[in-house]
């Protein structure tokens, strides 16, 4: 965690000087980020789930050291994002399409990551593909105290009794450097067969996710509560504007209700992951209205951005410019993720 001086965040926060006597003040920083890891699948074949392309055999080719090479490099991703504002690794991280717990593990003892001494909260989802989600966090920084998944109930539009299995919702209730906080890790059902077609199953899990939010803040109005995945929709679809009910605006979000800072980076023509020469912005953290006091005296949200770094982005050919994800029609490019890493980060004021 890194010290920062309070000129400089009462600055982007308000865009205005304050004066001398307040630039003394020093703040400590959080990250918390999301990061899609592109399948991120072990080289062995799962006899339960469609993993058969990513074995030694299969259609990606998948061996053993490119799959290392796919694990070093997520964990040179993760080991970054949003070091230059907290001066280290993130204290949380959410992450999707992951093929199991093994995976994680490997993640987290590579070179770049092992230092940081991550614990991992994981279930397996019922999801078709074998994918999940999951979290990392710091062990010496934040401290699960209750972990659910909580199923997304989506059935065929042709049989309501047959189940289409999907990513179950991640929720984990803990502490963070003696503060109580809750996430939910989401990665919501693809756009596959069109936007349209497919837009019902992202408004139910909007609806999860709403009601998981309100049973929290059915105990606790003043609840810290950061929602972050995949959506598999933009800022201002109906699912995340409608359903779950979210705000551009500090201004307009009150008690009880959720500020989306990706919005506002989403209408300026930024995104996270690029398809037919356009930007979509799926990958979002939106969080709580408690995170938005100016009582420093606890966390408070400083900055959100979109992780992007010159070596995450397609530097030639037809895709130049998209996110230089790992695998294409040719195999595997040494690349990274079709989605760029998004993160929040956190401060508190430092009293003693």
């Amino acid at each position: 965690m890194k010290s920062i001086c309070v000129l400089s965040i009462l600055f982007l926060i308000s865009n205005h000087v304050v004066c001398e006597a307040q630039s003394k003040r020093d703040f400590r920083a959080v990250t918390i980020a999301f990061y899609n890891l592109e399948n991120l699948f072990d080289f062995e074949d799962d006899p339960i789930t469609f993993d058969d392309d990513r074995t030694p055999d299969g259609k990606d080719r998948w061996t053993e050291p490119i799959y290392w090479n796919k694990v070093r490099n997520m964990a040179k991703v993760l080991s970054e994002v949003g070091r230059e504002l907290s001066g280290s690794a993130p204290a949380i991280i959410g992450v999707c399409e992951i093929e199991n717990r093994r995976v994680l593990e490997d993640l987290i003892n590579t070179n770049e990551l092992e230092p940081e001494n991550y614990g991992i909260v994981h279930f397996d989802s019922p999801d078709r593909r074998g994918i999940d989600v999951a979290l990392l966090y710091k062990k010496n920084v934040f401290i699960p105290t209750h972990t659910k998944s909580v199923a997304l109930l989506i059935y065929s539009d042709n049989d309501a009794t047959k189940r289409i299995y999907t990513r179950d919702q991640l929720v984990i209730s803990g502490v963070l450097s003696g503060e109580k906080i809750h996430i939910i890790v989401n990665h919501w059902p693809s756009r596959s067969g069109g936007e349209a077609r497919s837009r019902p199953k992202r408004i139910k899990a909007a609806k999860l996710n709403k009601r998981l939010i309100d049973s929290l803040w059915s105990i606790d109005p003043y609840a810290k509560i950061i929602t972050m995945g995949d959506l598999n929709d933009d800022p201002t679809s109906p699912s995340v504007k409608k359903f779950l009910k979210t705000h551009s605006s500090k201004s307009r979000s009150q008690l009880k209700s959720l500020y989306n800072p990706m919005e506002g980076m989403f209408k300026k023509g930024l995104g996270t992951l690029a398809w037919r020469d356009g930007w979509n912005l799926f990958d979002q953290i939106i969080i709580s209205s408690e995170l938005l006091s100016d009582d420093y005296s606890s966390y408070r949200f400083f900055t959100a951005g979109i992780f992007n770094k010159n070596y995450l982005i397609n530097s030639k050919g037809r895709y130049k410019g998209y996110p230089f994800r790992s695998f294409s029609d040719e195999g595997f490019t040494g690349g990274y993720s079709d989605h760029f890493p998004v993160y929040i980060v956190l401060i508190k004021e430092i009293t003693d």
